[in-house]
Formats: structure tokens, sequence, C-alpha cells
């Protein structure tokens, strides 16, 4: 396990009393706060992509044909 120094600012001392405000230790609320990020940027990063495939001109062409090709199948 790391051990990690870092000077704080005005707004990481803020956000850090509001995360120890329950009675959270330093190290707890930082160790929660960076899981936390990382799920952030992946939602992030996901809903971006998401946003992309729905949007690519390509994609959807190729989903309407492949709907349009099992809906054929399922009517025999």
């Amino acid at each position: 396990m790391a051990v990690v120094n870092f000077r704080t600012d005005d707004a990481s001392d803020r956000a850090l009393a509001e995360l120890t405000a329950d009675g959270s230790t330093v190290s707890v609320a930082i160790r929660q706060a960076l899981v936390d990020a990382v799920r952030l940027r992946r939602r992030e990063r996901m809903r971006a992509e998401s946003f992309e495939a729905a949007h690519n001109e390509n994609d959807l062409a190729e989903a309407r044909q492949v709907l349009s090709e099992t809906e054929a199948l399922r009517a025999r």
C-alpha cells in the first residue's frame, strides 16, 4: 500500500471538510473520492461512446439492416 502526500488548496480543503463531516477520516475520504472519481470518469466515457454510436450514420444504417434481416427471419 502506497503512502501519498499532496498539498491541498482552498477547494480541496473545503472538499475534505465536507467529505469528513460525517466523521470519516481524511484517508478514508480520499480513498473513496478516488474510487468515485474513476467510476465517474468511466461513466462519462461510456456516455460519450454511447452518444457517438447513437449518432454514427454508418452504425445506424448497419443496425437498421440487421434489424430488417432479423425481422424477415422472424416472419417466416
